[in-house]
């Protein structure tokens, strides 16, 4: 039988050089969010199937890996099978579900306002393509039981931090409320049961133009009249912001909350980065309630960061409204983008010791271990026939050193 060497589909392997990187990456977001005060902890990648599905992850819950019963649990006789009946645990899609569970599970061990941190794998079983996957890795910081805007303010600022401390510079944070989309998405006549569809449909727009997304609203059989006036009101809010908003039924509190956030996260960046309001930001989570935000770097086609409230998920759980907010950032667009860029891990001095086959190897690791106490990282091989070629091997793997083992008279030099 031939044997398919290849990952799974959506799945990958990761060399040493790609590993070195995203430990690097992973190391740096984690310091970064650890000094601001988020405490670190972790969740089960399974998760009982019953919270996957009821928690309103929008088209992610149609990509969920449910995972079979076992045992005398799977009754693969009965009559009518479906996926209920069949699968009772699930991978989780992201880290807000699960965190929302252990916080319920936890809260009375933790703070009135929990600071989370979370790194960790989620699944999704998308349709692999260059880009996607379906096993990646996401890095997420939350703050729990605080409703004001300083929550948010910390969550956007912090992000900041980590991927100003990567270098990654370049960036403008993308700003929206959900209480905005709806308050202008029903004053265009749209209906409470229509706006999760109509919301879907506008999240296209970078993709599809206004005139795709008109086309589909039309193709959907809404509203010719609430079109109109959807498409009219997408173009006024892109050309003058804020500052149109009452004219659609958003609340001042609503407009005050938002102009504050933006004009307080310009006052603390300084010009290093900037926040734009944004309508057209949607996020495809339908558990998100009010503030949602994204970071877009450079001239990408998408995000490397994204979140905002989820002020009801909790409540699911518990039956209790506890304000909830997250950032997560894109690990893997990060890495993707930063390896394309050709990033290298800084201050890393990696050695390469060549022994003889003939030197006695004891000392060979002797002189290794005085190496590293200079703080180098130090592999030791064997000499090969071409120490040229060999040479040239190690410095693409990211060696910057060499030395020939001479015993007391083993001297470093530069690739």
């Amino acid at each position: 039988m031939k044997v398919n060497l290849n990952p799974a589909k959506g799945m990958r392997d990761f060399t040493p050089k790609e590993k070195e990187i995203r430990d690097y990456v992973e190391n740096v977001i984690v310091n970064t969010y650890k000094q601001s005060g988020f405490e670190l902890i972790e969740t089960p990648v399974v998760e009982n199937i019953d919270n996957l599905i009821g928690s309103k992850g929008g088209e992610n819950l149609k990509l969920i890996f449910k995972i079979l019963k076992r045992g005398e649990k799977l009754n693969l006789s009965d009559e009518n099978l479906t996926e209920d009946n069949l699968a009772d645990l699930g991978l989780r899609y992201d880290l807000t579900v699960p965190l929302s569970r252990f916080y319920c599970n936890n809260r009375s061990k933790l703070p009135s306002v929990f600071k989370a941190l979370q790194v960790g794998n989620v699944f999704r079983a998308e349709r692999a393509q260059k880009g996607r996957y379906r096993s990646f890795k996401q890095c997420d910081i939350d703050i729990i039981g605080d409703d004001t805007k300083a929550a948010e303010l910390e969550l956007i600022t912090t992000t900041a931090k980590a991927l100003t401390a990567l270098n990654v510079t370049d960036f403008v944070v993308r700003f929206n409320d959900r209480r905005v989309l709806k308050a202008v998405i029903l004053d265009c006549g749209f209906n409470e049961e229509e706006f999760e569809g109509v919301c879907i449909v506008v999240d296209k727009l970078d993709k599809i133009g206004i005139s795709g997304v008109e086309k589909e609203l039309i193709e959907k059989e809404y509203n010719n009249d609430s079109i109109d006036k959807l498409m009219k009101a997408l173009n006024n809010i892109n050309e003058k912001g804020t500052e149109c908003l009452n004219d659609y039924g958003v609340s001042e509190n609503v407009i005050n909350d938002v102009k504050g956030i933006l004009d307080d996260v310009r006052a603390y960046a300084k010009g290093n980065y900037d926040i734009e309001f944004d309508f057209t930001l949607i996020r495809g989570m339908g558990y998100y309630t009010g503030s949602i935000f994204e970071i877009a770097y450079k001239s990408l086609g998408y995000s490397i960061a994204g979140g905002g409230r989820y002020d009801e998920m909790i409540g699911n759980f518990i039956g209790q409204k506890i304000p909830a907010i997250g950032f997560s950032i894109g690990f893997e667009r990060l890495v993707n983008q930063l390896i394309e860029e050709n990033f290298s891990v800084p201050n890393l001095e990696k050695v390469v010791l060549i022994y003889d086959k003939s030197d006695n190897y004891i000392e060979v690791i002797k002189k290794a271990d005085e190496l590293r106490s200079q703080n180098y990282t130090v592999s030791t091989y064997e000499k090969a026939k071409k120490l040229g070629k060999q040479l040239n091997t190690f410095e693409e793997y990211g060696y910057n050193k060499f030395a020939i083992f001479a015993g007391a008279e083993t001297e470093l030099k530069s690739m």
